[in-house]
């Protein structure tokens, strides 16, 4: 079984489709017998992505700072949970329990945990793939800015293939299964 971190907002959104695919998403995981580690959350798409893992039988792994512990956001249905000290611990255990990473749609700290795991597959701690979800074109600025990095010389030629981008779940699945 494959694990698969996916980082997303932990809350819903503007635009339903954000909360649709984020529910797709999760029930194909699990129906393709991938499990989810993820940030522990009950709400917004991380509530939505552990959801449909758990409704279609698949295994959903949180990792929780004990500050939102505390906060009752920690969903109460999962497989196994962490609570760990930090932010910072928690993406170093997601990392450590991940086979892949996903971002859909998502906030500042979506961002932070895509570019660290992206960072880190370019300077070579890991070979997972890092998959970009851009739902409804979300990801399509950033996708110009990484053309921008790309020709300015900042991300190398050869580290254009770690950019992977998937704008369905089922280019989500054939991105794991290639990398």
């Amino acid at each position: 079984m494959i694990k698969v971190a996916v980082y997303c907002g932990s809350s819903l959104g503007k635009n339903p489709i954000y909360a649709e695919k984020a529910t797709e998403l999760g029930a194909m995981l699990a129906q393709n017998g991938h499990g989810v580690v993820y940030g522990g959350s009950k709400s917004g798409l991380m509530g939505k992505v552990a959801d449909a893992v758990l409704t279609a039988g698949g295994e959903v792994i949180g990792v929780m700072p004990t500050h939102l512990q505390k906060r009752e956001l920690a969903h109460a249905s999962l497989t196994e949970i962490h609570f760990v000290e930090s932010m910072h611990v928690r993406k170093a255990k997601m990392v450590e329990l991940a086979d892949a990473f996903i971002a859909l749609p998502g906030g500042g700290g979506t961002m932070d945990e895509y570019f660290e795991v992206f960072t880190w597959a370019q300077i070579g701690l890991h070979e997972k793939p890092v998959i970009l979800y851009n739902v409804n074109g979300f990801y399509d600025a950033l996708l110009q800015h990484f053309k921008q990095m790309l020709e300015e010389g900042f991300i190398r030629a050869e580290q254009k293939s770690l950019i992977h981008v998937a704008t369905t779940s089922e280019e989500v699945l054939q991105l794991l299964k290639h990398g």
